[in-house]
């Protein structure tokens, strides 16, 4: 066993203090953040519940960080100082990771890289000054097709110092659930799917609940954010009008939390497993006007949720909301850039791994000829050694028939180019990945320590198709 005493011990890139289960770290603004001074903004307590998701059926053995139904949507401010208390409830180890916020390495949430395991009845906090405004959830980062599979997953929301000016904000956790016929889960995957595209879910939802309506108001501006917190699913997203079967009225205004460049249909940018979308929404001026949020699947569309139109016409315009300000990630020297190759394919190794935080018992994938062996106390070295504020390109290629969206940890970059598509120069940190794409990404190394580099099917990521990259 990796005790706490071993972990400190060891020194690993990006350590914070870690003893007696809390982590004191700064943000990248540099504003300090004394956890132990003050009382947590938010306790998550992981636990299983029973909750019904299908109609009049109760689930069984869901997980989530509230005592009855979905997690908390958390909102904090860009710029100030979040802590959050873990308080273990479940029956096995567990941590949490802040997807996609670019915070010190030792509040990153991954066992043994960046923190111990949290076990049953323990506590552990994180405290961090989140820098970019924009939408991101958050997630086990231990046995995690199981924990997120059952339901452990809830959506983060860090406010602009501005309001841009929407009327009514409305968040939607989109995720399946492996049920059978009678509301129960089944195995969560099956290995010849995770083999190659990943397992779907038996049942979509949005916000734990199949096809939820929403009441919104007749002509108004919303903000809809779309987190895709599935371990497997691509979403398609579109908004149509139920009566006349035309697109809405839609902006796509960010992607990963980031700002758009510019106004790009919304079908161009499908949102993998991991990925956020924020949409600008101008409702209806009829009351009891719909609207369907679809993605689109091989058996056609699927109704996600619907907003219908309440109350009198507010009468508003795109033209009333303020610009989203970019978030503050440095420019990439592109002239100077070194680059880095990152391959992602089948591997023909055998698994052997044993861990606490779950393991498929198989090997299908490996990032540059190499398999991930599991959150072990040594998971070997990294797939690159990055320098503290120099420039990167990393050339992604993936030589599978599959889609995989690549997730870095700590840090973002920029879209730059693709052999299959014309890219936009959108700030990510979630590159999806086609069937046979060859995409290269930029990114300054601004964040020092050991950042996991993985796709986000988690199937994948748990069966080989992760690493991780060294910023010293």
């Amino acid at each position: 066993m990796f005790t706490r005493r071993e972990f400190v011990a060891a020194g690993l890139a990006g350590g914070g203090a870690v003893g007696s289960g809390i982590a004191l770290a700064e943000g990248l603004t540099g504003q300090g953040a004394r956890a132990s001074d003050r009382p947590a903004d938010v306790v998550l307590k992981p636990q299983q519940i029973n909750h019904p998701v299908l109609s009049g059926i109760t689930t069984k053995g869901m997980m989530s960080y509230a005592p009855a139904g979905p997690a908390p949507v958390l909102r904090m401010k860009q710029g100030a100082v979040f802590t959050a208390d873990l308080i273990n409830g479940l029956d096995e180890a567990t941590t949490i990771h802040w997807h996609g916020l670019r915070i010190p390495n030792a509040v990153d949430g991954v066992p043994f890289l960046t923190q111990p395991y949290v076990y049953k009845d323990e506590r552990f906090r994180y405290a961090f000054t989140p820098p970019d405004a924009g939408t991101f959830w958050y997630h086990p980062h231990c046995n995690t097709l199981e924990q997120m599979g059952r339901g452990l997953t809830g959506l983060l929301i860090v406010e602009e110092p501005e309001d841009p000016g929407f009327d009514q904000d409305l968040a939607l956790n989109l995720r399946d659930f492996r049920l059978g016929d009678d509301g129960q889960f089944i195995r969560q995957f099956k290995p010849r799917l995770a083999a190659r595209g990943g397992t779907l879910g038996t049942v979509m939802t949005a916000n734990w609940r199949v096809e939820p309506r929403y009441e919104v108001s007749s002509g108004g501006l919303l903000r809809l954010r779309l987190a895709a917190t599935d371990v497997t699913r691509v979403y398609r997203i579109s908004v149509i009008e139920e009566d006349t079967q035309a697109t809405a009225d839609v902006r796509v205004i960010a992607l990963d939390a980031n700002p758009v460049p510019a106004a790009f249909p919304l079908e161009v940018y499908p949102i993998g497993a991991g990925q956020r979308m924020d949409l600008a929404i101008r409702l209806p001026r009829e009351e009891g006007k719909i609207l369907r949020i679809e993605t689109q699947s091989g058996a056609g569309p699927r109704l996600l949720a619907t907003l219908i139109a309440r109350g009198p016409d507010l009468g508003r315009s795109f033209a009333e909301l303020k610009p989203l300000p970019p978030n503050p990630v440095q420019e990439p020297d592109l002239a100077n850039a070194t680059t880095l190759p990152f391959t992602f394919s089948w591997s023909a190794e055998k698994s052997g791994v044993e861990s606490i935080c779950g393991t498929l018992g198989y090997t299908f994938w490996a990032i540059n000829r190499v398999p991930w062996p599991g959150d072990v106390p040594n998971p070997g070295g990294p797939l690159a050694e990055l320098k503290l504020g120099q420039s990167y390109i990393f050339r992604l290629i993936n030589e599978t028939p599959n889609s995989h969206p690549i997730h870095l940890h700590g840090m973002s970059f920029k879209l730059l180019r693709s052999n299959k598509r014309k890219l936009m120069p959108l700030v990510s940190d979630t590159a999806l990945l086609l069937p046979n794409e060859h995409m290269e990404v930029a990114l300054v190394a601004d964040n020092p320590g050991d950042w996991v580099f993985h796709c986000h099917v988690i199937e994948h990521q748990k069966s080989g198709l992760t690493g991780y990259v060294r910023v010293i």
